[in-house]
């Protein structure tokens, strides 16, 4: 019995089922006893008359037309009827050893036992044939197994017994949708759904569009055909479905867009047709769709491997069955995608998806109820400020957020606490971004040096500079794949100026840029560095339009198309354009932070020191060094690796 005092269910494995046939047919070949595994062979009357006459019969069992002749064990051992004295099993053969065909001369063949009998040659002759059910269940056991096997195939094909209709091979056509509705136990409500408020009300309007329907069509209003979930991976699409379960009363059907894809031909478009079928039936309801771009995906933009023409035809039923002749109005279908720019066009446009609901990453407020969300069940010390802890995870989804909050509980059990403290978090926070800890690594003390001059290079040059964020903490203990890290504290923009991105681009280069000045040296530790700032710039000159020589003109294609061109959109001249811009950009930042670098060269080294003797440096020791900075600005901190 199970805990919850359940019954177990006891599955047969097919191959108990193969193993126990063998083990009758082995048993069989060794326990036969009276029953035979050979054939007698066929003999004339004349040659049976000649064994009778040499006294070498024992038995004959004979009816109208046939008899068979059992030999007596000392005439077997003749060379005579060597054939006979084995069965097929290489045994010693029981009998019956011959068959002779009687034919009309059935009183003639009588007679002759009947005194063969008299003469004491022959010890028993039968008119009646002995029971034979061994020899027919024998006989007929290899077409009972075979009948029993195709039985139980079907079965499994046809989807009884406990096997699952749907991945059966009759039932592939059946989707594969799991059913909610009220006998499911569905805990997640919209209570559980920190932030997203929009996303949330327009949701809940869909939900009380199904409860209500009166409400929204006394007036002349429509129920949208589809909403579609667009956002980032982590921030609470799935989430939202869920709690949508769990508040509507209706049927809800969810499944996965990869659900619909199949290697056997037509199998998609079926499935479609079955999933709206069911839905239909018990509608009104509400059918998920998740990671809809899996079936989604633009027509006719990626045949190169000849293998998309299953998926459209699945897009195509789909397409159908949202928005074409016999729809029925009371099914909304709800999906989600974080790539909404590859989705076929007709998918996207009303009447199909009428609402696209952008789910973006959560805001500082926002932050603060998905923590009070995830502390619930966890045992947290009573001084803890939600607020603080939103503050230290900028640009976090609440995927993120649920990792912060187990992780760390995960710590507080580790190091034996009965509460979840701000350290704990703190911790976390730098376990998820900047890896874990590697102090058993072995560093010589030249290269410590250098890595404390490279960090203590970001910390200067992002200290001196305006809209640069500050730095909050440096370590030089090695965390996951960098040899340092550190923790700035930036500003939450929703739109960045050419000087603010400039700034950024310059504390980048400090790290390299103070091995330049210190060392008159470069080395390979800034190649995340590198590539931050390469990204900043390219996207500086080709997207947003920032570059004076380029001017107004962006390359960045928002529809994702872009992806199936061969070509670029620019000419040859262009592209050495915007290579030397992106050069030049960079090079100017890099030498305006050795420019700072050299003014401030003996607070960097007197920064790189006290790093090297305590590893880990806090913003009072960038203020006993450089003093307040004048431009101080409130921001969130975030964790850079160097």
């Amino acid at each position: 019995m199970s805990k919850d005092n359940k019954p177990t269910k006891f599955k047969i494995s097919p191959y108990f089922i193969y193993g126990g046939i063998l083990l009758l047919l082995i048993a069989a070949n060794y326990f036969s006893g009276a029953s035979n595994w050979s054939s007698p062979k066929p003999t004339s009357l004349s040659t049976f008359y000649k064994y009778l006459d040499q006294n070498e019969v024992q038995k004959v069992v004979y009816n109208k037309t046939t008899a068979e002749v059992y030999l007596k064990p000392e005439a077997l051992k003749s060379k005579e009827h060597e054939k006979v004295q084995k069965d097929m099993f290489d045994h010693a053969n029981k009998g019956p050893h011959y068959s002779v065909v009687i034919g009309d001369k059935n009183e003639l063949f009588v007679k002759k036992l009947d005194e063969a009998s008299k003469a004491g040659k022959l010890t028993d002759y039968s008119a009646e044939p002995e029971s034979a059910w061994g020899e027919w269940l024998i006989t007929l056991f290899p077409l009972i197994i075979i009948i029993g096997l195709w039985v139980f195939m079907m079965r499994r094909m046809s989807g009884g017994g406990a096997a699952g209709g749907g991945g059966q091979i009759f039932n592939i056509g059946k989707s594969k949708a799991k059913l909610f509705d009220e006998k499911n136990d569905i805990k997640v409500t919209f209570k559980d759904v920190a932030g997203l408020e929009g996303a949330k009300e327009e949701i809940q309007e869909i939900v009380e569009f199904l409860k209500t329907p009166e409400k929204y069509t006394s007036i002349g209003g429509k129920i949208p055909k589809g909403a579609l979930l667009v956002g980032p991976p982590g921030t609470g699409k799935t989430l939202l479905a869920k709690a949508v379960a769990g508040e509507a009363k209706v049927p809800f059907f969810s499944l996965s867009g990869s659900d619909f894809v199949e290697m056997f031909v037509g199998v998609g478009a079926s499935r479609v047709r079955d999933l709206f079928k069911q839905a239909k039936e018990k509608s009104p309801a509400i059918i998920f769709i998740d990671e809809i771009d899996a079936v989604g995906r633009a027509r006719g933009k990626n045949n190169f491997s000849g293998s998309n023409d299953e998926r459209e035809n699945t897009l195509n039923q789909l397409l159908t069955e949202m928005d074409g002749f016999g729809t029925n109005t009371n099914v909304i279908v709800l999906a989600a995608t974080n790539r909404a720019d590859v989705l076929d066009k007709a998918l996207m446009r009303a009447g199909r998806f009428d609402r696209q609901i952008y789910v973006d990453l959560p805001d500082i407020r926002e932050r603060r109820e998905i923590f009070e969300v995830h502390l619930k069940p966890i045992k947290k010390s009573e001084d803890l400020d939600t607020e603080f802890l939103a503050k230290q995870t900028p640009g976090f989804s609440g995927a993120d957020i649920a990792n912060v909050c187990n992780e760390a509980a995960l710590i507080a059990a580790r190091n034996n606490k009965t509460a979840v403290d701000k350290q704990d978090f703190l911790d976390a926070v730098d376990r998820i971004v900047g890896g874990l800890e590697k102090k058993n690594k072995i560093i010589s003390a030249e290269e410590k040096r250098a890595i404390a001059i490279h960090e203590a290079g970001h910390a200067t040059v992002s200290w001196m500079l305006e809209h640069a964020a500050p730095l909050v903490k440096v370590t030089i203990v090695p965390r996951g794949q960098s040899l340092g890290a550190a923790w700035y504290l930036p500003e939450e923009r929703l739109i960045v100026r050419p000087d603010q991105m400039k700034d950024e681009m310059c504390a980048t280069m400090g790290g390299r840029a103070a091995e330049k000045v210190i060392f008159n040296t470069i080395s390979t530790g800034a190649l995340s560095d590198l590539e931050k700032v390469t990204k900043q710039a390219r996207a500086m000159v080709t997207i947003y339009g920032l570059n004076d020589k380029l001017g107004n003109i962006t390359y960045y294609d928002s529809t994702g198309q872009s992806e199936y061109n061969f070509g670029k959109p620019y000419s040859e001249d262009t592209a050495q354009v915007i290579d030397k811009e992106i050069s030049d950009l960079i090079e100017e930042q890099y030498q305006r932070a050795i420019n700072i670098l050299d003014e401030n060269r003996d607070k960097l080294l007197k920064l790189a020191d006290i790093l090297i003797e305590k590893e880990v440096i806090f913003k009072d020791d960038l203020e006993a060094i450089f003093g307040n900075r004048p431009f101080e600005k409130t921001g969130h901190e975030v964790i850079s690796e160097a």
